[in-house]
């Protein structure tokens, strides 16, 4: 095992060494979608993890014995946020899948629902935003367009969960 962490380590040392040494000759665009594709790369990573998680809780409730009780979803009960204990990032699930905005993100989604104009309107910002900063997004809750039902229950659900400060 030490073995193949410390192989793992000096193959990591010599691709940042090599990215670090590609850095000067990158134009802004090229380092733009390198930051990008990190952050994706990133955000994967922590859902692997937290899949993993999930899935070793599961099987340790069934070693134990316990009876998983399978619930029937209703329309309002499959697209739900949760926040973090510490309040630095939010969970968006959608049936079997989840994903997590930073307070940053979340505070930006609060003030495209609130801003005064028509549903519509707010629902053509809010998915070009998606589009735009987040387009996992679509992954976990596949939008077609602005009249999409499950964009227009997304917006009203984080009107309805966040108020915005004066």
């Amino acid at each position: 095992m030490a073995k193949a962490k410390g192989k793992t380590d000096t193959e990591r040392d010599s691709l940042a060494k090599e990215l670090r040494s590609l850095i000067p000759k990158m134009d802004a665009q090229g380092l733009a979608f390198l930051v990008e594709q990190s952050r994706i790369h990133l955000y994967n990573m922590e859902v692997v993890e937290l899949n993993k998680a999930a899935a070793a809780a599961k099987a340790a409730s069934l070693r134990k014995g316990a009876v998983v009780k399978k619930t029937r979803q209703t329309k309002n009960d499959t697209l739900r946020i949760e926040g973090t204990k510490s309040g630095s990032s939010y969970y968006l699930y959608y049936q079997n899948s989840s994903i997590i905005f930073s307070r940053d993100e979340m505070i930006r989604l609060v003030k495209i629902v609130n801003i005064k104009e028509t549903d519509l309107e707010i629902r053509e910002r809010l998915f070009d935003w998606l589009v735009r900063e987040r387009k996992d997004f679509f992954a976990v809750l596949p939008l077609k367009d602005k009249f999409d039902e499950r964009l227009k229950a997304f917006a009203k659900l984080i009107k309805k969960n966040f108020k915005l400060r004066p």
